[in-house]
């Protein structure tokens, strides 16, 4: 009877606070470049997505090239800098009309 071989699944965890750049990294275990860009998933595959009520929590997806399952945390807080950012964008545009208006 042949015997069975199981491969070894590399599991990682990824805080997108931590990476610079717009969000593209490198697989932690073969390097391949993955972009939230590529909308195509060949570099990647969404195996899972948590959220809770208000937003995204945690995304599980797997390198194509290596099968290495990498967990990509960190979304809350990425989603409050751009409400941050959201706020303070319309402070700029109502403090101009202001000026404009004077």
């Amino acid at each position: 009877m042949p015997t069975k071989r199981t491969q070894q699944i590399h599991a990682y965890k990824l805080d997108l606070t931590k990476i610079d750049g717009k969000g593209d990294f490198l697989c932690p275990q073969c390097g391949t470049k993955i972009s939230p860009d590529d909308e195509s998933e060949e570099s990647y595959s969404i195996l899972e997505a948590k959220v809770n009520s208000h937003s995204l929590e945690e995304v599980t997806i797997c390198c194509n090239t290596c099968a290495s399952q990498i967990r990509l945390t960190g979304f809350a807080f990425i989603q409050k800098l751009s409400e941050m950012d959201k706020k303070e964008s319309k402070y700029e545009k109502e403090v101009r009309g202001y000026i404009t208006h004077i």
